[in-house]
């Protein structure tokens, strides 16, 4: 694929003016939006200070092109659900994750597979 391709692929919606034609769109969209797009549908199967297990059946939203749910959609959730782990402490903020290491098994397909993730933080 050419460089130009490349960069249309990446900037979809912005013309040639260098106007973004979403912008409207994302704008007119609630604040943290992307939060709650990632995480509806995950069930809170066990929590307990410091320990949180949840799963989800792989919606469609969530698929990439090869049809089995995206490893950036998997790496913000586990970035979310890390963020109730420090919660499950009692702070008030959970901060910036500064380091995510997520290894990848196998494909998750819509529906046919619950998907889940224990995360522990240990201090």
């Amino acid at each position: 694929m050419d460089l130009e391709t490349v960069k249309k692929y990446l900037e979809k919606g912005v013309g040639a003016d260098g106007d973004d034609k979403n912008a409207s769109t994302i704008n007119g969209m609630p604040s943290r939006f992307f939060e709650n797009f990632i995480m509806q549908g995950l069930h809170v199967d066990q929590i307990e200070k410091g320990r949180v297990l949840c799963s989800m059946k792989v919606p469609p939203r969530l698929l990439n092109a090869g049809n089995f749910l995206h490893g950036g959609a998997t790496a913000s959730l586990v970035d979310l659900v890390g963020s109730a782990v420090i919660y499950s402490y009692g702070a008030s903020t959970s901060g910036v994750s500064v380091e995510i290491s997520i290894t990848y098994l196998d494909a998750a397909y819509v529906g046919n597979k619950s998907i889940g993730w224990i995360l522990v933080w240990r201090s």
